[in-house]
């Protein structure tokens, strides 16, 4: 969410910005917030006086009284009583005016990094660099459920008749990886110097509407019937939501967290095939990690997020790629996110296994995450998020880039540990 003051002083920056995103349909919310605003501020400028001026007569009726002018004093006292009427009657419009003011300043999105390219959306990302050599075997590589079921591994059926379709039941083997994937994550980031963190899985409505724009809300969120209660779609916004109404001392920063959490999300809409099986699922298990800084730090924080997801997929032996988000594919708080990729040979193409984000002061001013800085005065500070590792979906590149020809799945050597020392996983055999 942007500064009102920001927005009244530079309002072509703003609307600019807004064609960028190829939003024009929210270009007349700037003149509307600004008029807005002088409105608010007219009344409040009224009030101000009303009550200025009832402080004054109030004094006089003293004087009245004290002086046996009751006549007098009592039509002073009429003055005040309708000098209230109308104070209050104009407490109650800036009140309304107020929250028209704050629905369209979260409606208007984050002024965007100037080096995020301009785009109408995902298709004109911009590659930025290969990490690993993608690698497309000489055999078949089978559908990502049918390398599962290879291992008993998967019952997508039963699943459905207990909970619909979008849930899985992962079993032995697959399930075991999935397990030693998230905990490896855990700690891969520990080991960078990230703190520990089992956020909770439920967040109220204020943190939701500050943590996301109301497009991803509706979206994403499952709301908990007769509760103000979402279930999660990532663990960054009860983490993020941690530090709401908060002021933290600026040599406490940055603050560096990682978590583990289920995540739930409605996923909307017909997809195609290479979206089925675990690809878009309802329910699935993330590590994750945030950032709360400096402002000035922020761009060094951003660098080293996505880094840490390119190593971890690295180190599991899966080619990835960066992918730089244009402007039209940024979500309205976002003022820049990169995308990782990971190779899927069976495709031969990338798909996405995480998203880098930097928002700036977006979520800080929303949640009111503050700073004390060593001069005394505070600020508001800037948060990050970035997936570490989102399995399912990551085992399916983990799945296509280690199959062997003969059905085998190797386990890369820094899972191993995880895995009982086992080096392979061997696909079953039928009596």
């Amino acid at each position: 969410m942007l500064d009102l003051k920001f927005v009244r002083e530079n309002p072509e920056v703003v609307k600019q910005n807004i064609r960028n995103k190829f939003q024009d349909e929210k270009l007349p919310l700037v003149d509307e917030v600004i008029e807005l605003d002088a409105q608010r501020r007219a009344t409040q400028q009224e009030a101000d006086d009303l009550r200025s001026n009832r402080k004054k007569i109030s004094k006089q009726i003293g004087a009245l009284m004290a002086q046996g002018k009751k006549e007098e004093a009592e039509e002073a006292k009429k003055k005040v009583t309708a000098n209230a009427e109308t104070v209050e009657r104009l407490s109650t419009e800036e009140k309304e005016v107020e929250e028209k003011i704050r629905t369209i300043m979260m409606t208007i999105p984050n002024i965007i990094d100037p080096s995020v390219p301009i785009g109408k959306d995902d298709s004109e990302n911009v590659e930025v660099q290969k990490y690993g050599e993608p690698v497309v075997p000489d055999f078949e590589i089978p559908y990502h459920t049918d390398i599962m079921e290879r291992f008993d591994g998967i019952d997508l059926a039963s699943a459905g008749k207990v909970a619909g379709n979008g849930f899985y039941y992962l079993m032995g083997d697959i399930a075991r990886i999935h397990s030693a994937v998230i905990s490896y994550a855990r700690d891969f980031m520990i080991n960078r110097g990230f703190t520990y963190c089992i956020p909770p899985f439920m967040i109220r409505s204020n943190v939701v509407t500050g943590v996301m724009s109301f497009a991803e809300m509706d979206a994403m969120m499952y709301k908990i019937e007769g509760e103000d209660l979402y279930l999660i779609g990532t663990s960054e916004h009860s983490m993020i939501g941690k530090f709401i109404d908060t002021i933290t001392p600026e040599e406490e920063l940055p603050k560096t967290l990682t978590s583990y959490s289920p995540c739930f999300r409605k996923e909307k809409g017909a997809h195609g095939i290479e979206e089925r099986g675990v690809y878009r699922i309802h329910q699935f298990e993330k590590q994750e990690m945030i950032v709360v800084c400096k402002p000035e730090d922020s761009p060094m924080w951003f660098d080293k997020l996505w880094q840490n997801t390119v190593d971890l997929f690295r180190s599991l032996d899966i080619p990835v790629r960066t992918l730089e988000c244009c402007s039209g594919d940024l979500a309205d708080l976002k003022v820049k996110s990169i995308d990782v990729e990971a190779w899927s040979p069976r495709q031969k193409k990338y798909f996405e296994v995480g998203s880098c984000s930097n928002l700036g002061d977006a979520q800080a001013r929303r949640l009111k995450i503050r700073v004390n800085g060593e001069d005394g005065k505070k600020y508001l500070a800037h948060t990050l998020n970035n997936t570490v590792v989102a399995p399912p979906r990551m085992l399916i590149a983990f799945l296509e880039n280690n199959l062997n020809a003969d059905g085998s799945v190797n386990i890369p050597e820094a899972l191993q540990p995880y895995m009982g020392g086992m080096k392979k996983i061997e696909k079953k055999t039928r009596a």
